[in-house]
């Protein structure tokens, strides 16, 4: 049986990475095939449409240039145990996401969209590319043989990406990764693969037990 797992994420969430190099992970000790669906969240709704210069943005959020580095050091070990290889010293700018969710929706369209958000996470996390930038995304998206130009010059799903942002704050939902099973939130944060594995386990027994998801 194949299992959705929907993933409300960001972009520039490194956390968010991680999550899904975990839950890859953790699917392969469940022995699960996965339907995978991402979904929008802005860890900086107020964020400017052009983003910010990243060093200021974060010195003024962490009380300073050192702090930054030290938290982006933590982080890129968290990514490093999981795999994965995050030079958050190549990143110029912190991005406003609003494309980037679009463009996630457009590749959709077309079955890209796993491949579309990790071309964004490596983009971001291992070259230092801006991903608020349309050119940056237009470049990503022909990587994958999909022409977004004129997607992205549009506003096509924006009160879309806009309103399921929203609607996930509504629920309660304040950090990402956050992982859903068959429509229904399961946990927040990018656990390790065995915590994770448990804890679907967990909400597959429930969710049957319950007559939320088919006996197999």
């Amino acid at each position: 049986m194949t299992m959705r797992i929907d993933i409300v994420s960001d972009a520039i969430c490194p956390w968010c990475w991680i999550g899904r190099a975990n839950l890859a992970a953790a699917l392969e000790e469940l022995g699960w095939a996965a339907d995978i669906h991402w979904h929008p969240y802005q860890l900086n709704p107020d964020m400017p449409r052009a983003g910010v210069e990243r060093a200021a943005y974060r010195t003024q959020k962490f009380g300073s240039l050192a702090r930054s580095q030290e938290l982006d050091a933590q982080v890129a070990a968290s990514g490093a145990a999981s795999g994965l290889t995050l030079r958050m010293d190549l990143q110029k700018r912190t991005p406003n996401t609003v494309q980037a969710h679009r463009l996630a929706k457009f590749a959709d369209r077309h079955g890209q969209q796993n491949a579309m958000v990790d071309a964004m996470f490596q983009a971001y996390f291992q070259q230092g590319r801006d991903i608020g930038d349309d050119a940056v995304l237009t470049e990503l998206a022909a990587t994958l043989g999909l022409d977004a130009a004129g997607f992205l010059a549009s506003n096509e799903c924006e009160d879309e990406v806009l309103a399921e942002d929203a609607n996930f704050r509504r629920m309660g939902i304040n950090g990402v990764p956050s992982f859903a099973l068959a429509g229904h939130i399961l946990f927040s944060g990018a656990m390790p693969p065995a915590q994770m594995a448990a804890a679907f386990r967990r909400g597959e027994a429930l969710l049957r037990e319950k007559g939320l998801l088919p006996t197999p």
